[in-house]
């Protein structure tokens, strides 16, 4: 119904969510955090979208890559992957990432995308190999251009990287801790991306 959106990013909110105008409509779009982090407030944008329908709710996803899009369209088809779940793997790793530790089998990759266990893994595993197989990702399609990204100010970097791991499943307290022992190296983060990039790999270990 509603397949691709252009216009003005109009709001960005936390988690990772905006307001885009066009034609004088305001839509409400839901986004993974690699699409997220690419839009910049009051700038034009194009974002591939799909449209949700509930029996309470009528929601809109978007995504910056049109394949990211076929990708989280091939997820929600597996039954007990609701939206908030393909979003979620979609935020934890890009699309050629998934799509990498479907072809290796590596269960190992998707537990540690929080709200998946074993047993989910084990079963997108068998059920993601067929979905994925015809949609051609190129292993550098969603890797996130370098630029300056829309929040500049060290509180607001930190406070949105918080509030993403949130909603990823992590507790306010974990999300903190990663947050604080990511920052602890001593390097520095000039955008969102690369301070949630480093607090994930806290969380995972590596």
């Amino acid at each position: 119904m509603i397949g691709l959106i252009t216009g003005q990013v109009q709001y960005l909110m936390a988690p990772t969510a905006c307001i885009m105008t066009t034609s004088g409509v305001g839509y409400d779009i839901e986004l993974p955090l690699p699409s997220f982090c690419q839009l910049q407030l009051n700038e034009q944008a194009s974002i591939w979208t799909h449209f949700h329908v509930r029996e309470d709710a009528q929601l809109l996803y978007g995504f910056i890559d049109r394949k990211e899009r076929d990708v989280f369209r091939q997820l929600i088809k597996i039954n007990g992957v609701g939206a908030k779940m393909a979003l979620a793997m979609l935020s934890a790793m890009s699309a050629a990432e998934l799509k990498m530790h479907v072809e290796q089998e590596s269960e190992t990759a998707l537990t540690r995308i929080p709200g998946i266990g074993k047993k989910t893994a084990q079963r997108l595993l068998i059920e993601l190999k067929d979905k994925l197989k015809n949609i051609d990702i190129d292993n550098g399609a969603f890797e996130l251009t370098p630029q300056e990204t829309t929040i500049s100010h060290e509180g607001s970097i930190i406070a949105e990287v918080e509030g993403a791991l949130i909603s990823l499943g992590y507790k306010e307290k974990e999300a903190q801790l990663a947050i604080k022992a990511a920052k602890s190296k001593g390097d520095t983060f000039a955008d969102t991306q690369g301070l949630l990039k480093a607090t994930l790999q806290q969380l995972s270990g590596f």
